[in-house]
């Protein structure tokens, strides 16, 4: 019986339903062959696909470029898929990927600025930086619950993950085929800066009925222990 791929826990909507149907395929073909490939190089991968997709853009080729933003968002399960399977996962593979992931999201975020601000003037310009701020806030927090809270914030709280990477792609891949730039950046910057606010209250609530109370206590006596031994 060959090692299970799958997805994670933290896999936004889009992952679960569309993703994971095709990116499990690719490692299984990976594992099946015997490939010497490395999650390292799939993550490369799928930052050089985005980087394709922002060319596109440039080239006003939008519907295409929108394929290969999705396609970026595919390949890049395939890299945390194959270090699971082959048990090398490691904190600087998921370091390098994450800082890669925020490239090409504002790779792509600004080649679609450029498009709108083409033809929508400032308007497009504004809209894209909203977007923008907003794509890499909803990495932050995610990111800081991880540093700070020792957890994934989706397991925290009522809000679901309705803007995480997974969807913001898939927007931006929607709104590049049928060509509706600003449009598409207003969702982003929507969906992202709302979910933002609502999910770092969610987190502060959760806090004020103690539903996190013991997580914390363990994170402070871990920095305590980290202080202790430093001095």
């Amino acid at each position: 019986m060959g090692p299970h791929i799958g997805g994670k826990p933290t896999d936004g909507p889009i992952s679960k339903t569309i993703n994971r149907k095709i990116s499990t395929r690719i490692t299984s073909y990976i594992l099946s062959r015997n490939l010497p490939v490395t999650p390292n190089q799939i993550s490369l991968l799928s930052f050089l696909t985005a980087a394709v997709a922002s060319l596109l853009y440039a080239a006003s080729l939008p519907a295409l470029a929108g394929l290969f933003v999705q396609a970026s968002s595919i390949i890049d399960g395939v890299d945390g898929e194959l270090a699971r399977a082959r048990k090398i996962s490691s904190p600087v593979g998921a370091f390098v990927d994450s800082v890669l992931d925020r490239l090409a999201d504002a790779l792509i975020i600004i080649s679609l600025t450029i498009l709108a601000l083409d033809k929508w003037g400032l308007y497009g310009l504004y809209t894209g930086f909203v977007a923008l701020l907003g794509s890499l806030m909803v990495s932050y927090v995610h990111s800081q619950g991880m540093a700070t809270l020792r957890t994934h914030v989706s397991g925290i709280g009522r809000i679901p993950m309705y803007a995480s990477r997974d969807v913001r792609l898939f927007i931006i891949f929607l709104g590049s085929i049928v060509g509706a730039h600003i449009a598409t950046l207003a969702v982003v910057a929507i969906l992202s800066l709302s979910y933002v606010l609502l999910k770092t209250l969610d987190v502060y609530v959760a806090w004020r009925k103690g539903e996190i109370n013991a997580e914390l206590e363990h994170v402070e006596s871990y920095s305590m222990h980290v202080k202790s031994i430093s001095r």
